[in-house]
């Protein structure tokens, strides 16, 4: 039976992984004992390289890795009696140790009774570092965790850097490729090498040839929004841009944000771009209808003004050629909310510090802690601030 790719090329070293130079340092420094607190909690997208930085950095630092599944390890006395014997037992190849929890959302369900509380107390004690994966780090259930923990985050990884790791691994398998299939599988992956790496090997035949099934590729196509908006942005033909949409899975409100940023890159004429978002702004129009009323069958207008309303606002066809890109309002949003959430974390940090509510933290208290990090760091030390939150407060 072959080995999955995924363990065979597993890194290494730190230097094998990919696109995640700041967060690798971050955790190397917390491994060697540069830390301020017992325990790191590593957060970012699935397959940006959480679990294989642990592991490459633990052989490069010579550390046994002991993992434990949160999601198997969910109430008080599993928690203590599996992390509570790793954290206290010594390694068996007297090396020192790492304590994993790996997606540590696992362990905070509804149904936890206690593990959430139960892990915090033996993360106080342990003498060994523990490192917890998390794709959101923000959820309030795991405020407690997270106050005891150093916050590093792992980006997602972008195209080119997955297409580099895809090139590497068919470099070292002898395997016969077209470029055009490796960028397909990079974009396909939307920033998870882990998939990105199954979906490799899957599509790899006995003779060390890339194959994508062409109902695979053609699949792609027909369904992808970039292939739509060209049928939309690149038409002024009514029946063209009408049928768009017809194989298209995304919904409406994705349609929608697609297009909100892609007019502006297509149509250069400052009129064409005005019908454009006329048309868009009565599509909106009818989408709150919907929403208030329920009524479906206004969906008609909806379609008819994404696609033919657009298409026929230009007074003629564009000769240049765009790559339509996906919205960056939903990252906006993300970021935003980021940025609100780790806002609330620090303003808990203040709050106990200074007695107060967190609420009056948030409110009153912050920006002029701000102003007092940024002429002298010790605050930033008094009040439990990792890196990264006294950095961003000296940002702001």
């Amino acid at each position: 039976m072959s080995i999955p790719w995924t363990q065979k090329y597993a890194p290494k070293s730190p230097d094998d992984i990919l696109g995640q130079g700041t967060p690798i340092q971050h955790l190397k420094k917390f491994l060697e004992g540069k830390r301020k607190k017992n325990a790191a909690m590593l957060y970012g997208p699935s397959g940006s390289g959480k679990t294989a930085a642990v592991y490459a950095l633990a052989n490069a630092l010579q550390l046994e890795v002991v993992e434990v599944n949160a999601s198997e390890t969910r109430s008080k006395d599993q928690i203590e009696l599996k992390l509570g014997s790793a954290i206290r037992q010594m390694s068996l190849f007297a090396k020192s140790k790492i304590i994993l929890i790996d997606e540590i959302e696992g362990i905070a369900g509804n149904n936890d009774r206690g593990g959430i509380n139960a892990m915090a107390n033996l993360i106080t004690e342990t003498t060994f570092p523990v490192i917890m994966t998390v794709m959101n780090p923000f959820d309030f259930k795991l405020n407690t965790l997270r106050s005891k923990s150093e916050c590093i985050e792992f980006s997602m990884l972008d195209t080119q850097t997955v297409h580099e790791l895809l090139t590497r691994i068919c470099r070292e398998e002898h395997i016969t490729s077209k470029e055009e299939d490796l960028k397909f599988l990079a974009r396909n992956a939307g920033g998870d090498a882990r998939a990105a790496i199954n979906d490799l090997q899957m599509y790899t035949n006995a003779k060390k040839q890339l194959s994508i099934p062409e109902d695979l590729a053609h699949r792609a196509q027909v369904e992808s929004l970039p292939r739509a908006l060209l049928k939309i942005l690149k038409t002024t033909d009514p029946s063209v841009a009408n049928i768009a949409l017809e194989n298209v899975l995304e919904n409406y409100d994705d349609v929608f944000l697609w297009l909100d940023e892609n007019i502006p890159k297509e149509y250069t004429n400052p009129k064409d771009i005005a019908r454009a978002y006329d048309a868009m702004s009565k599509a909106d129009v009818f989408r709150g209808r919907i929403r208030k009323t329920q009524h479906w069958r206004l969906l008609v207008y909806v379609q008819a003004l994404m696609t033919i309303g657009v298409a026929v606002a230009k007074d003629q066809k564009y000769a240049h050629h765009i790559s339509y890109t996906p919205t960056t309002r939903l990252l906006s949003y993300w970021r935003a909310n980021m940025k609100y959430l780790k806002r609330k974390s620090i303003a808990a940090k203040i709050a106990e510090k200074t007695h107060t509510s967190s609420k009056r933290a948030l409110q009153d208290t912050l920006p002029y802690v701000q102003v007092m990090i940024k002429k002298d760091k010790g605050v930033a030390d008094y009040l439990d601030l990792d890196p990264e939150e006294a950095a961003w407060m000296v940002k702001e």
